[in-house]
């Protein structure tokens, strides 16, 4: 989900390396521990564990020199100790999260029956040493399992619509997991005060996870009939995306509270990439985002549908995360309140309805289009095979687009995959923040990422 810009590690004085650092111990973390084939467990977003634990010590980590890798293009590094608490938890978590992907493409019918079985006994290996794992850092990851066990239920629950389902608890066993990892980042550095503030920032952060790939997926889960938490509760995408940024401000609220030692890693490696994803959803769904700093509630009450009260003139907010704390219109009220909202025809902020030349009708399930890539035809598993071999291990992937494996679309080449939101060199960026900010470590809570 989130991908540090490289140019903004410059920004904040920090090596742009530092990401490649934690990932690659992720990955050497996970061989080392479960055997070769674990790395392919090894999941980017699990990094921001290793990240926050880091971020919380006193002192600078230890580094161990790599040997040679093709997605390094053949050169050495320096990367995070594969046994490190950071490392081990964020491996906990990739293991966790990828025996659990596993069994829902098979449960889902996307493998072969050849490849089905071999994929359960691989699921159930990688949750084999997620256990035995989170016992070296004191983690009880029994409630993560639970929490994971129980999505298949609420799905299936919300498909059959008795009863109810609203969006909080599809998303509530996502937020869990996350909110319980994040804790856990402030005990294995030793900093306790800071559990529940990072509890927080991982519920939410949870939750966007959830919200955002609902909102990416939402045309390929239309066109095949597929269960979407969106479509199930009658979430229009407009809300939804809504849910994402009061996410994120409560995100970075939480983390405003939280006492960091290294508040410039976190910045760069989380909150500006997050901001990106959420500039890219709010693109995505046709809705016009503008900086949250520059956000006034009188904006809001003027966009088109946007379903809140107006505000009175001058109601200007001076921080990010108060842009969100008056709202208390219906647009949003059904999936917030527990009830559960009418569906209708979505009407995006100003995004005028398709017509015959744009190919949709309003009537046609695709009418309302998110503007995500149309879903492409999945390689079989000898080509997939093949492209793995030839694209990821030979570092093709690293310098040229290329075909993704796993769904078959065309992904950029990954030197390509700088996306800065619209703050990058903090030019507009706290223009109506009076001096909350200056492109350092700022602390005011302001939802800024500069």
């Amino acid at each position: 989900m989130l991908r540090p810009c490289a140019h903004g590690a410059e920004k904040y004085g920090i090596d742009a390396g530092e990401w490649r650092a934690h990932m690659c111990g992720l990955c050497l973390g996970l061989r080392d521990g479960h055997g070769q084939l674990a790395r392919a467990a090894t999941n980017t977003d699990a990094i921001l564990l290793s990240v926050l634990t880091e971020a919380q010590l006193p002192g600078p980590s230890a580094r161990a020199t790599a040997g040679r890798c093709p997605l390094r293009g053949m050169q050495r590094a320096e990367v995070a100790v594969a046994d490190s608490p950071g490392v081990l938890l964020a491996s906990t978590a990739s293991l966790l999260l990828g025996s659990a992907k596993l069994r829902d493409h098979v449960a889902d019918g996307d493998a072969s029956r050849l490849a089905g079985r071999p994929m359960v006994r691989m699921s159930t290996r990688w949750a084999d040493g997620a256990r035995r794992q989170a016992a070296l850092i004191d983690l009880d990851v029994e409630p993560l399992v639970a929490a994971i066990d129980s999505q298949q239920l609420v799905e299936s629950r919300a498909a059959s619509a008795e009863p109810t389902v609203t969006l909080d608890e599809l998303t509530a066993p996502t937020a869990l997991c996350a909110a319980e990892l994040f804790a856990h980042t402030a005990m294995l550095a030793n900093r306790p005060e800071n559990a529940d503030q990072l509890r927080t920032a991982g519920r939410h952060f949870g939750r966007i996870a959830h919200l955002s790939d609902a909102i990416a997926d939402y045309d390929d889960d239309t066109a095949h009939g597929r269960f979407n938490p969106l479509t199930a509760t009658g979430t229009a995408l407009a809300e939804s995306y809504e849910l994402v940024r009061e996410s994120d401000a409560e995100l970075r609220r939480a983390l405003v509270a939280a006492r960091l030692s290294d508040v410039p890693t976190v910045r760069w490696m989380l909150l500006d990439p997050l901001h990106a994803l959420v500039h890219r959803l709010g693109k995505g769904v046709g809705v016009v985002s503008a900086h949250v700093c520059n956000t006034t509630r009188t904006d809001h009450a003027h966009r088109p549908g946007n379903g809140r009260r107006a505000a009175s003139p001058g109601s200007e907010t001076t921080g990010g995360v108060r842009a969100f704390a008056d709202q208390s219109g219906a647009g949003r009220a059904g999936s917030v309140a527990g009830t559960r909202p009418q569906r209708a025809h979505i009407h995006l902020g100003d995004q005028q309805p398709s017509t015959p030349d744009a190919g949709a009708t309003h009537d046609h399930p695709r009418a309302h289009r998110t503007n995500h890539r149309p879903p492409t035809r999945r390689p079989g598993v000898g080509e997939a095979l093949a492209l793995v071999l030839g694209v990821y291990c030979t570092g093709y992937a690293c310098c040229a687009d290329h075909t993704s494996p796993c769904t078959g679309e065309r992904k950029d080449a990954w030197w390509k995959g700088c996306d800065c939101g619209s703050c990058c060199d903090c030019a507009d960026c706290c223009s109506s923040c009076g001096d909350c900010c200056s492109c350092g470590d700022c602390d005011c809570g302001c939802g800024c990422d500069c």
